[in-house]
């Protein structure tokens, strides 16, 4: 049965969100997000005509891990160091949730950076981008239950990052 062909518009409207949220969570800077999608997509348009059938968001994705592995690497982000964050300016009393919610997402993106890529990758998938554990395992070309495995163990620190048993959204 011959592979389908790609129209890459199609592609690139319909993935352009999951490519975009998968490189902020496979480590990629915020600053550098739209170029790296970029890259990515330049990646998806050479090899539009070599698709091999599998689930486009699992070949998209395999395409996202190895440029933002290939931008992890780069020699201009090994010199790259944060700095002290800001003051934090005064806020109002109703916005204090908005601030929390917005720490707890930069403590997520920190844990999720130090996270060994094999448990990132299926953490991200799964807990984040809500695929089915079956999706999850197909796209990282691994046993079911060793994607599970692999998720167990992410959930682990993660829960140990934001204190032992507390769930993520939970006030200390």
């Amino acid at each position: 049965m011959p592979t389908p062909k790609l129209d890459f518009d199609s592609v690139f409207t319909d993935a352009r969100p999951f490519v975009w949220r998968v490189l902020g969570r496979l480590g990629v800077a915020r600053a550098d997000i739209a170029d790296v999608c970029q890259e990515v997509f330049l990646i998806v348009h050479r090899r539009v005509d070599d698709y091999d059938g599998r689930p486009v968001r699992a070949w998209c994705y395999g395409i996202c891990v190895r440029v933002a592995a290939d931008y992890r690497k780069r020699a201009h982000r090994r010199h790259e160091r944060i700095g002290e964050a800001l003051p934090e300016s005064p806020v109002a009393a109703d916005q204090d949730r908005t601030l929390e919610f917005s720490r707890a997402r930069a403590r997520l993106e920190q844990v999720l950076a130090e996270l060994e890529q094999v448990k990132r990758e299926v953490f991200v998938l799964y807990e984040l981008e809500e695929l089915t554990m079956s999706e999850v395992a197909e796209i990282v070309g691994c046993p079911l239950q060793t994607a599970y495995s692999r998720l167990h163990a992410a959930r682990r620190v993660v829960r140990a990052a934001f204190g032992a048993g507390r769930e993520l959204g939970e006030a200390p």
